[in-house]
């Protein structure tokens, strides 16, 4: 379906009640994501061996890397599921959700079969004492024969955001993550599994969700759910949707570099420092499950404009979505600092981690307030499918934050990490903030998006 821009038929307005009805959901949804990790820190942190805790944050890492390189399935998803609605276009909804699950079927058994063979490598890669790499790879082999799971959960709740379906997308994220932490508490510390009790506990968690995602989907396309094959194969809608993920993949790939870096980097400092940071990193990744919330209410607002052709519903998207962003990223980060020695305490009985987690909980409380426009910007790019422009900015700030890391780090020791680390944040933003005139201009120039 092709239109002129501002097409009339294809109006609606952006207010602060649909930015909310959205983000307000999402964010509830979402913040059961780090409790997640927080949990399994929480759990291994009982036993009171920083060994496994670090173990547990290698082997999450070395997993997210793998996971999240393939995040472009949820966020080109979104995106283009998104411009079809503004289009108003049923079948390319449908079909980008088929194309979706395809491909994360494919790559996830593909992972599976390749992964083992991977493992050690990664992990001689990583550092840390031999007692890490042991729980880490014990983690890893299991989280393993979840990534089929992992990735079509990223599909669905991908079609999900785009289709505005927020309070959906918050039930199921909460049973995924509710019936991991549920488990991984029973494995641990009940039956006595250590970290593969933590690894199973979130196999079955992905498990749940693809199963109740798929039957959302089912009721949802009850009355109609069929595409030809000609349309879900098209060749341009199918190389558009490529090139979309590989972009996006790149993105996701560079920016792990930054947080594999800054792992590899903290455990060269010993055990201690290792598992400080790593609590204070999910403590960042906590607020920015938040910060998410906005994010996602911008994508699929950015990009039904997009798609409507409709620039002054876009131009409001990014303003209110700013606002709320900035004014939670504010309130995150005063919370996170209040509240920090009691979040350190909950995570680990280890005298030694909590003393090292004190000395840089400020970093960790910093991170919401700075990271707030790199997260909204995202949002607006990832719904405007300009995958390759979010793609050159993260490498400039991977670059940013490589030469920091390193420069500061000699001058500050585990101070400078953070310090990069911050920097790396807010040059995400800043370059995606100057970036969007033109790419705005590019868009709404064009007399239609192509067809997703």
């Amino acid at each position: 379906m092709t239109h002129a821009a501002n097409d009339p038929r294809f109006a609606f307005d952006v207010t602060h009640r649909m930015v909310l009805a959205i983000a307000v959901p999402m964010t509830l949804g979402l913040v059961t994501v780090p409790l997640v990790g927080i949990v399994d820190m929480a759990v291994i942190g009982q036993l009171g061996d920083a060994a496994l805790m670090g173990g547990i944050a290698i082997g999450a890492l070395l997993f997210d890397i793998v996971a999240v390189s393939f995040n472009f399935l949820r966020m080109g998803t979104t995106g283009l599921t998104a411009q079809a609605v503004g289009a108003q276009d049923p079948v390319s909804q449908r079909a980008v959700a088929y194309r979706a699950l395809m491909l994360a079927v494919l790559i996830g058994i593909l992972v599976i079969l390749i992964g083992p063979l991977l493992i050690p490598w990664a992990l001689a890669a990583m550092g840390g004492s031999d007692e890490v790499k042991a729980a880490a790879h014990t983690y890893l082999l299991i989280r393993l024969y979840a990534m089929p799971f992992s990735l079509a959960n990223y599909a669905i709740f991908g079609w999900l955001f785009g289709l505005g379906k927020s309070r959906t997308g918050m039930v199921l994220l909460i049973l995924l993550n509710s019936v991991n932490i549920l488990l991984t508490v029973w494995f641990v510390l009940g039956l006595g599994m250590s970290v593969s009790g933590a690894a199973l506990g979130t196999v079955a968690g992905e498990v749940a969700a693809v199963v109740m995602g798929l039957g959302v989907m089912a009721y949802m396309l009850r009355d109609d759910w069929r595409v030809s094959l000609p349309r879900l194969l098209n060749k341009d809608a199918f190389l558009r949707f490529m090139a979309l993920n590989r972009d996006i993949f790149i993105r996701s790939m560079v920016m792990l570099v930054t947080f594999t870096l800054f792992t590899a980097l903290s455990a060269r400092q010993g055990d201690t420092t290792l598992a400080a940071n790593e609590l204070l990193l999910h403590y960042f990744m906590f607020g920015g499950f938040f910060l998410d919330g906005i994010a996602i209410a911008a994508e699929q607002l950015g990009g039904r404009a997009i798609g409507a052709r409709y620039r002054p519903a876009f131009d409001k998207t990014v303003r209110l979505t700013l606002i709320w962003g900035f004014w939670l990223g504010a309130g995150l980060s005063a919370l996170m600092w209040l509240s920090g020695d009691v979040f350190i305490d909950f995570l680990t009985t280890a005298p030694d981690v909590r003393l090292v987690s004190r000395d840089y909980l400020l970093w960790a409380a910093l991170t919401p307030f700075v990271a707030t426009l790199a997260f909204q910007m995202d949002g607006i790019y990832i719904g405007a499918t300009w995958s390759g422009t979010m793609r050159n900015v993260m490498l400039v700030a991977t670059t940013i934050f490589i030469a920091g890391a390193f420069g500061m780090m000699e001058l500050f020791g585990n101070h400078g990490l953070w310090l990069a680390l911050l920097a790396f944040l807010a040059a995400r933003g800043a370059g995606l903030w100057a970036l969007l005139p033109s790419c705005r201009e590019g868009s709404f120039a064009t007399a239609s998006p192509p067809s997703p």
